[in-house]
């Protein structure tokens, strides 16, 4: 993909998806140079892990990691790509707070894409990471 795209620009590719557009993901930066996306998923009183709990169910937080980990190996191939595995370390818990994930290629393969990915909430406080495989192929 080229050097121009912008936030806008990967905001209407993520729009795409209706999945994407209920969660309310929106995008807070690109850098294609530096393989690195940041996405944020506003907190919702719909993604609580209980009724009578503040905490973010942590679903919600491992698909913001998949999805910011996709995005950051299409932005940089330029196309997006099927996972083929995830790993999620859940540091604390998150509680009624946006959360943001930064996602930043590691390697872009002919065959497999790996991505890391930091998952923040408002105050900065690391609340999960993740790392993700991608089949890069366009079959």
């Amino acid at each position: 993909m080229n050097g121009d795209m912008t936030v806008d620009d990967l905001q209407r590719w993520i729009d795409q998806s209706p999945y994407h557009r209920t969660l309310g993901i929106t995008v807070d930066s690109v850098d294609v140079a530096a393989g690195e996306v940041a996405l944020q998923l506003p907190f919702s009183e719909d993604l609580r892990r209980s009724d009578d709990a503040r905490e973010i169910h942590g679903g919600a937080t491992a698909a913001l990691i998949d999805i910011a980990g996709d995005f950051a190996l299409a932005v940089a191939i330029g196309h997006t790509t099927p996972t083929i595995n995830m790993r999620v370390d859940y540091l604390r818990m998150a509680r009624g707070t946006a959360l943001t994930a930064t996602a930043r290629v590691v390697k872009a393969g002919r065959s497999v894409g790996f991505v890391d990915i930091s998952v923040t909430d408002d105050d900065g406080r690391q609340v999960a990471i993740g790392r993700c495989n991608y089949s890069t192929r366009r079959d």
